[in-house]
């Protein structure tokens, strides 16, 4: 059973940073991707960013292109999103989501469909 549980989130002022945390466990085998969405109070959710498992590709929405990073732990059961110059606008409940893949050469799709989520953190920035 595939399970994803987020980590890192909390009350930040506005260009200050944070950094996620999203264990990854259940999948059986190494074809993967591993997405991080977020949703606003009043808005849809949106993606922010993704990975791939099998060769750590990444891709970004525009939004935040150029201010998180997202990566993987060493032993790849860990995907981080490294958030800086945050704004109040970065404000919302961050989950992170999976699913399997056949490995390819394109990059992964930053709001694709996914099969499995986690519960979602909260970060908020204000000051």
């Amino acid at each position: 059973q595939v399970q994803l549980v987020e980590s890192g989130g909390g009350l930040v002022q506005p260009g200050e940073s944070l950094r996620l945390s999203c264990a990854v466990s259940g999948f059986t085998t190494g074809y993967y991707t591993i997405g991080w969405f977020r949703q606003a109070p009043g808005k849809e959710r949106e993606g922010v960013s993704c990975i791939t498992s099998f060769d750590g590709r990444t891709n970004y929405a525009d939004s935040v292109k150029g201010r998180f990073t997202i990566s993987r732990g060493n032993a790849k059961n860990t995907v981080y999103l490294q958030m800086n110059s945050l704004s109040p606008e970065d404000t919302a409940v961050y989950y992170c989501a999976a699913k399997a893949v056949i490995p390819s050469n394109e990059l992964c799709v930053v709001n694709d469909g996914m099969h499995y989520w986690g519960k979602g953190t909260l970060v908020t920035v204000s000051s």
